[in-house]
């Protein structure tokens, strides 16, 4: 018997999302994130038996949201039973000997509470009635948005050398209406890619319940027939303008047959009456679209009256949502791991979050001009995007006390501090900055010799710091042991300085100079 597969908390989540907040069926959403519908059942009865919404879903980590889930299927048992997988029956039965009975044993022995016979039949029935028989696809006014690339491309010639550049053709058709728009963008990236879209509900003036996209690259991760992973940032853009992303299966060119239709009439229509024109730059080639575009959706339709553009604007566009009030920016996403400083390295800039974040897994969700570190699904760190290399972007709450003490702390500060001591207490703290090679590594010691005043009186701590620098003591310990013991309110006593011997078997500084010379 084969594990069951684990829905990830994002899938979980944009589950949630869609059956909090749409008005969708729970068919409909399983197919947009390949999951069944009883599952979708599963998880949306376990937060309404919490008695939650949308906007407390949201608000929770994964920790929590993963408790009350568990903890709901702790309290319930499965309300359905387990569905036979019609599909593998049916290939099954192509085998030579194999029955129907034969499969139900099969299916009730990996599922004990199963259907039994007469009803497992009944299921396979309904599906054999449908296989290979193609669906005439009824789409609803501002229901669903189908999106592709051309399989033809456009060149781009530069003028200065002459290279040459396909530049990729994006085209949307709305399901109901069939109005169309496309653009030409230099390639199939992801920032090409959720572009085209934000530019496209734009001209629409709204968007749809839900995208259509295929099964590309720059919008699903890895494509999968029953759950493909949609790309991070363009399920942001999804959530942005509250659609669904339902991607059609892998090598089922139906799911997609409006947008097919729709390629092929931009290939048709614009694509080949610019066959002989040569452009030099994406903006000129785009301009040359739109106006072809806006012929092509007032072309007036052969078996029915109307045109493309006269259905969207008389029913279509009304039942559109409408568009935010600005248009979604372009975010990439990424995991990163946080270092033991507590901070987080993205393009070669280091970004602070939470010091108890240290050595954790975050990700990053970065645009052109903010950086979030999230955790959990808790955004824990926001800071604006910096282009400098090498450096720190840190925000003082990120650390930790003992790290604060010393935000703001300069040499002369420190020096300052210790002549309101005294005197001696002023030359020992410049001593030991001058005395490290680089100054901050002297900060600890130096701010621990002032902090000796709140337990002390400052003449004793003066009186330390003078015997300190007598012998040589030049650390916050001595000063400290000093105290301690009493030393200084002893007199310090000067030992006087050891005479050179002159002898003759002694020899100097300047024979050891001469021998260096010689060699």
């Amino acid at each position: 018997m084969s594990k069951k597969r684990e829905l990830s908390m994002r899938t979980i989540r944009e589950l949630l999302r869609l059956a909090l907040t749409s008005e969708l069926s729970t068919r409909n959403i399983g197919r947009s994130l390949g999951v069944s519908h009883p599952t979708v059942q599963k998880y949306v009865e376990a937060i309404r038996s919490a008695g939650l919404d949308w906007a407390s879903v949201e608000k929770m980590d994964d920790t929590a949201l993963k408790s009350i889930i568990k903890g709901a299927r702790g309290r319930q048992a499965d309300l359905s039973r387990p569905l036979p997988d019609c599909a593998y029956v049916h290939q099954e039965l192509k085998k030579r000997g194999v029955t129907l009975y034969l499969l139900w044993q099969e299916y009730k022995q990996a599922n004990p509470d199963g259907y039994e016979d007469t009803q497992f039949r009944k299921y396979y029935y309904d599906f054999a009635k449908k296989v290979d028989v193609t669906l005439r696809q009824h789409h609803k006014f501002g229901e669903s948005l189908f999106v592709d690339y051309a399989g033809h491309t456009i060149p781009i010639h530069d003028r200065v050398t002459g290279t040459v550049s396909q530049a990729q053709i994006f085209v949307a058709v709305l399901g109901a209406s069939n109005y169309t728009f496309a653009e030409a963008t230099a390639d199939q990236s992801l920032p090409s890619w959720t572009g085209s879209h934000v530019r496209c509900f734009s001209y629409m003036g709204g968007v749809a319940q839900r995208v259509v996209p295929d099964n590309l690259k720059a919008g699903v991760k890895k494509a999968c027939r029953y759950e493909p992973d949609i790309n991070p940032t363009y399920r942001d853009l999804g959530a942005y303008y509250d659609i669904v992303i339902m991607p059609t299966r892998v090598a089922s060119p139906r799911d997609k047959a409006k947008v097919e239709c729709g390629v092929l009439v931009v290939e048709r229509w614009i694509l080949a009456s610019l066959r002989n024109r040569k452009f030099f730059s994406l903006v000129e080639l785009n301009e040359a679209i739109r106006e072809l575009l806006v012929i092509l959706n007032r072309r007036k339709f052969r078996k029915i009256n109307g045109s493309r553009e006269s259905v969207f604007l008389a029913y279509e566009k009304a039942t559109l949502k409408p568009l935010p009030a600005r248009p979604w920016e372009f975010s990439q996403w990424q995991k990163a791991t946080v270092n033991m400083d507590y901070h987080i390295e993205l393009k070669d800039h280091l970004y602070s979050v939470p010091y108890v974040l240290a050595h954790e897994i975050v990700h990053v969700r970065y645009t052109s001009t903010t950086v979030e570190i999230f955790h959990g699904n808790k955004r824990v760190a926001s800071h604006a995007m910096s282009l400098l290399p090498n450096q720190y972007t840190t925000i003082h709450e990120h650390m930790p006390k003992s790290h604060q003490e010393y935000v703001g702390v300069t040499p002369s500060k420190l020096i300052a501090q210790g002549k309101g001591i005294g005197v001696k207490a002023g030359e020992l703290i410049e001593y030991i900055l001058n005395d490290r090679k680089y100054p901050p590594q002297g900060y600890r010691s130096c701010v621990g010799i002032i902090r000796l005043a709140r337990n002390y009186p400052p003449a004793r701590v003066e009186n330390a710091c003078a015997r300190a620098l007598s012998i040589g003591g030049h650390s916050y310990k001595s000063v400290a042991a000093i105290l301690k013991s009493g030393l200084d309110q002893q007199p310090v006593i000067n030992k006087p300085k050891q005479l050179t011997i002159a002898h003759e078997n002694i020899r100097g500084g300047g024979y050891f100079g001469n021998q260096l010379n010689q060699n």
